[in-house]
């Protein structure tokens, strides 16, 4: 399958997400519980009753696989950039920490996240934010413009994640913080597993080997790289989640088979700096 035809995969599958409000990812500890909501897969990856309640309805989708909003030490007056930004959930967070001096801009490729992120926004009277359709390979903002860029388990699915990070540098004034959720690779997945579009976009077989993710940040520029937090990212743990589901009715997969992809995937919280 041509890299295309991958991209319009994943903008399917995620245009679906956004009218049916069903989750693609999310680390496994967020699909074994009998209660799968969307506040619940949130909760778990790090979200506070108190940041779920703020947010518009609707703008929670469970699509996370970490709160990279929490790792942000963000300030009064600064401008956030907020890569792959769904329906707006960690944007209006942001917002509430820069204020209205602040300022912050949400990219997303898909055109139904994208409209219901702006409804989002009307909902909740968030002047300070605003929604730009783009793909986060070639970002629709200015040179040197942004204090801080989030990003929550997107990164994964671009076809070309070392140009994500250049335009990351690109993007973020001298001494401006990048703070990624993201799941990446601990061991080669089976080759099935790499070439299913299903796993693809569910945050599996795009992603990278967690070194080389590493190793793509630092040469971009960015210094100061580091995993603040990894969590185990399991497949037999996800029965009731789709991705999942997919993975086991394309291939016909035993219980025995998912296992044996145990620990082949992690969920990291990481954050870098740009420095001149």
């Amino acid at each position: 399958m041509t890299e295309e035809k991958i991209r319009k995969k994943v903008r399917e599958g995620y245009a679906k997400v956004a009218q049916q409000q069903q989750s693609c990812c999310g680390p496994s500890s967020t699909c074994c519980d009998s209660v799968n909501t969307a506040d619940a897969l949130a909760q778990k990856v790090g979200y506070s009753e108190q940041d779920i309640a703020s947010a518009p309805e609707g703008a929670n989708l469970g699509l996370g696989c970490g709160n990279p909003v929490a790792l942000a030490s963000l300030q009064q007056g600064e401008t956030v950039l907020d890569l792959g930004s769904g329906p707006g959930f960690d944007c209006f967070l942001a917002a509430q920490r820069v204020g209205i001096t602040g300022h912050v801009i949400g990219v997303d490729m898909t055109p139904e996240m994208i409209a219901k992120a702006r409804e989002n926004a009307q909902k909740g009277s968030y002047t300070t934010v605003e929604f730009r359709l783009g793909e986060i390979e070639h970002l629709p903002v200015a040179d040197s413009s942004v204090d801080a860029i989030i990003s929550n388990c997107v990164i994964n699915l671009s076809l070309d994640k070392p140009q994500v990070f250049r335009e990351a540098f690109r993007v973020l004034r001298d001494g401006g913080r990048l703070m990624i959720s993201d799941t990446v690779l601990l061991k080669p997945l089976p080759e099935f597993i790499q070439k299913s579009v299903a796993a693809y976009v569910g945050c599996v077989s795009g992603a990278m080997r967690k070194q080389d993710y590493i190793d793509a940040i630092k040469k971009t520029g960015f210094k100061d790289v580091q995993i603040l937090k990894e969590t185990p990212f399991s497949l037999d743990c996800r029965v009731s989640d789709p991705t999942a589901q997919a993975i086991v009715n394309d291939f016909n997969l035993s219980g025995e088979k998912l296992k044996e992809l145990e620990g082949s995937i992690a969920s990291i919280q990481l954050t870098g700096i740009k420095r001149s």
